[in-house]
């Protein structure tokens, strides 16, 4: 990290073992950026880990530096740790197993066991974001644009002349008429919309006049101006929601603090729409975890799922030096390409096999015994998951930016 900075300009870089150690703790401990710096100021045990050679009882690092911790590593530098953490672990496992072995003198054979199965899933880590409604997000999109009149009529008042109308007590009215009512009616829900849209446009078109006489769309600050290109956006989207007979549009938008965010169609039980990203991830059979595959765009396992089998399973050989024996997947993971897949590598994808039963009872007993102790090996990486989502809060992404988020 320290090699990206100019010598003699500015404050000192942070060493690389301070930002991932930082983050480490973070994530292990399920603190804020805060909580984080006041543990380490009074843990010398944290001081060591994060690389500090002697307890201090200052801060090493401000609060605030978190965010760029996670700008600096981002999802492939994390992989990239994780995987020399692995490798090294590997050796420790291999070189252990190698010792018992020689110590033991009943063994036969000169290899030694290792465990050749892996499982893959897939699964969606929500973002910090309430529950999205096209009403809600146009109702919030018309009270930034009137925060952008207020702060951009000031500086062309004497040009301009009168600040223009806005309408806003009437629009908030309108809004909460349907807002605050339990099960509101389509109809009253679509023609809250084009109300919500005909304030929108014109409050679009009075920030254009007022930047056609001058004023600077960073009246409001930058963070207001990067908002109002989301919202342009969001009014081109909905304009042609309500004019069509579809309900889907591609990259809608469902945040506009976090325009990256896409709706996650999953069909569970409890929620059947999650807002967050979208990962792959894969446990070999020494328990190690890995994310194989991060996207803010929805995709379908299912189809692309024959480069996602070779990645894992290349992968998979590059740190253990040969192809796994097993795969567990899900049966959305079971098609004919991703068989025929395993079939030339000599992987045995698990899950019943197509074509019709066997006649022989015994073997169809074999194959469905088979099939219920892959399904058993299965259960790690579904335990990965619901480790991930609840001691590491995977559940509940609070960074903001795709970069800190995917960190």
């Amino acid at each position: 990290m320290q090699a990206q900075f100019c010598n003699g300009f500015g404050a000192q870089a942070k060493p690389f073992r301070m930002a991932l150690g930082a983050l480490i703790i973070k994530t292990r401990m399920g603190l804020t950026d805060e909580e984080l710096v006041e543990q380490i100021k009074e843990n010398p045990y944290l001081q060591f880990f994060i690389g500090l050679e002697a307890f201090q009882y200052s801060a090493p690092f401000d609060p605030s530096m978190m965010v760029y911790f996670s700008k600096r590593l981002p999802e492939s530098v994390v992989n990239d740790c994780n995987e020399r953490i692995v490798l090294h672990g590997l050796r420790v496992i291999r070189s252990a197993a190698a010792d018992q072995h020689d110590n033991d003198d009943s063994s036969q054979g000169s290899e030694v066991a290792t465990a050749t199965d892996q499982q893959i899933d897939a699964t969606c880590v929500p973002a910090d974001i309430r529950y999205p409604t096209d009403l809600s997000l146009l109702n919030e999109a018309r009270e930034l644009t009137e925060t952008l009149i207020d702060a951009m009529h000031p500086q062309v008042r004497v040009s301009f002349g009168h600040k223009p109308r806005t309408h806003r007590k009437q629009a908030r009215k309108q809004f909460l008429a349907v807002a605050k009512k339990k099960r509101p009616r389509i109809n009253m829900i679509r023609k809250a919309i084009k109300q919500q849209l005909c304030h929108l446009k014109r409050n679009l078109a009075s920030i254009d006049a007022l930047t056609a006489c001058g004023a600077s769309l960073l009246a409001a600050g930058r963070y207001a101006y990067q908002k109002l290109i989301v919202v342009s956006e969001l009014v081109r989207q909905q304009n042609i929601l309500y004019h069509s007979k579809t309900r889907s549009i591609s990259d809608r938008i469902v945040s506009l603090c976090q325009a990256h965010i896409r709706s996650i169609v999953r069909g569970k039980a409890r929620c059947n729409v999650e807002f967050g990203a979208k990962i792959s991830i894969s446990v070999t059979g020494e328990g190690f975890t890995f994310l194989d595959r991060l996207s803010f765009d929805p995709y379908n396992e299912g189809e692309d799922l024959k480069a996602q089998a070779q990645a894992q399973a290349q992968a998979y050989r590059r740190r253990h030096g040969y192809y796994p024996k097993v795969i567990c997947a899900d049966q959305i993971y079971r098609t004919r390409s991703n068989r025929a897949f395993c079939q030339r590598q000599w992987i045995r994808l698990s899950g019943p096999r197509l074509g019709r039963l066997k006649k022989d009872p015994e073997m169809v007993a074999e194959e469905k015994q088979q099939f219920i102790d892959d399904q058993k090996q299965r259960n790690a990486v579904e335990g990965k998951i619901g480790q991930g989502k609840r001691r590491y809060e995977l559940t509940l992404i609070l960074e903001k930016l795709s970069v800190t988020q995917g960190s």
